[in-house]
């Protein structure tokens, strides 16, 4: 398939996507379900915004643009905190719709005329940012309060037994950290540039700590003992009032989920955990949680060719017989689901089914340089971040690599982000 027609796909496949998550009426695309999240209505239009701006204005903020400029500045996620934004005067929903059409269909006729060989990495720029936003609109969406208007997701393959709480031994040595435009033409910025770096031997769970692995540690007074939690940690606990999972409803064993009241799936990896309850549950099992450096070798290193993976299984495409991606189940799969996703070393599910928090602050690589859009990932190193490796259910296919580094801050949990254990030799 031609560049052309694989961005054209990539775009016609984020779109179908914000579309569903926005077939709601007026009120609801306008309604804030929590200072955290924006309104659907604001994501819809500010996909659009900038769809335009790179791929219509090439990036020029002083190039004019569909919208008045005092419209425009509406959408700038820098300017206008996402507990502001319900009460913005932004475009209507059916003026948001109308506006991403007029968008799309001129963003087409440009690619048609996309020289032949172009890489187009502004065209995956937009397509990472549009899916992006879809997993936020999921995050609000399961926020919200009231009745589902959402059902209860697809249906997933089963778990296998005897897999959680298991370890898999990565032996010391070298390996190549990150990737470069060469080999994988979409990654951005701060996945850039490759390098070799030593790694000592470590241990790391084969699969992600679970929702009955996590309860036993509830069970065993963890939200109340501060040992097992760093100061800051302990602080946000105690302020937070936090003794569980979000989403969990501790007394009845169960949890709700975009609205369902359902059980507690003991073999799910849990989700809805901060940096600062990983890290606490780590220290109770006697663990700890990997850098991301050593994620990324358990990930993509293949020992035997010494060589990075395209995926953790190799060069295949994801498929739904290797990870849980995309966002139709709605949920993380059970531990032990997808042999055939397994990496070199025999680590499961490191793609989808939940974010993994790292112990590792965002930072640049050696010879980081920014990309077309310098405030993607500069603006962040010197905050208060952690990085998440590897994936939600949420995520797309389409822009998911072993090398891709979300990060957050370490008091967030209405992401879909989990847990791997980790541990030194």
């Amino acid at each position: 398939m031609s560049i052309h027609r694989q961005l054209a796909a990539g775009l016609g496949r984020a779109r179908d996507r914000t579309l569903s998550l926005v077939n709601f009426d007026d009120d609801e695309l306008r309604r804030q379900y929590h200072p955290l999240m924006s309104p659907l209505v604001w994501d819809l239009a500010h996909i659009g915004q900038q769809e335009e701006l790179w791929l219509l204005r090439g990036g020029n903020t002083d190039t004019p643009g569909l919208l008045d400029p005092s419209v425009e500045g509406l959408y700038d996620a820098f300017v206008h905190s996402r507990a502001s934004r319900a009460e913005l005067p932004l475009l209507t929903p059916a003026q948001a719709h109308g506006y991403l059409k007029t968008v799309r269909d001129k963003v087409f006729d440009v690619l048609d005329r996309l020289p032949d060989g172009e890489p187009g990495f502004e065209y995956a720029l937009v397509i990472s940012h549009e899916n992006q936003h879809d997993e936020t609109m999921l995050q609000a969406l399961n926020l919200r309060a009231g009745a589902p208007i959402l059902g209860r997701g697809a249906a997933l393959p089963p778990g296998r037994p005897g897999v959680a709480g298991t370890s898999v031994e990565i032996p010391g040595g070298p390996f190549v950290l990150g990737v470069d435009a060469a080999t994988e033409p979409h990654s951005l910025d701060n996945e850039r540039p490759a390098h070799v770096v030593e790694v000592p031997g470590f241990r790391i769970g084969r699969v992600p700590v679970t929702n009955a692995e996590w309860r036993e540690f509830v069970d065993d007074g963890g939200y109340r003992e501060p040992r097992w939690w760093s100061a800051r940690g302990w602080a946000h606990r105690t302020e937070a009032g936090l003794s569980a999972p979000q989403f969990w409803n501790e007394t009845e064993g169960t949890r709700t989920r975009f609205g369902h009241v359902e059980p507690l799936p003991d073999d799910e990896p849990v989700q809805h955990v901060t940096y600062f309850e990983a890290q606490a549950y780590a220290a109770w099992a006697g663990a700890r949680l990997p850098t991301e450096v050593e994620w990324e070798k358990a990930c993509a290193w293949d020992p035997r060719t010494e060589t990075r993976r395209r995926y953790p299984w190799g060069a295949a495409a994801p498929d739904a017989t290797r990870a849980n991606l995309g966002g139709e189940a709605l949920r993380p799969a059970p531990v032990g689901a997808y042999p055939d996703g397994a990496s070199a070393y025999g680590v499961e599910q490191l793609l989808g089914d939940v974010w993994e928090w790292t112990s590792s602050p965002l930072r640049p690589w050696p010879g980081f340089t920014p990309m077309i859009y310098e405030r993607y990932s500069q603006p962040f190193f010197d905050g208060d971040y952690r990085v998440l490796r590897g994936g939600s259910w949420a995520v797309s296919a389409d822009i998911l690599r072993p090398s891709f580094r979300n990060w957050d801050h370490p008091i967030r949990r209405q992401i879909f982000a989990g847990v791997r254990l980790a541990w030194d030799l």
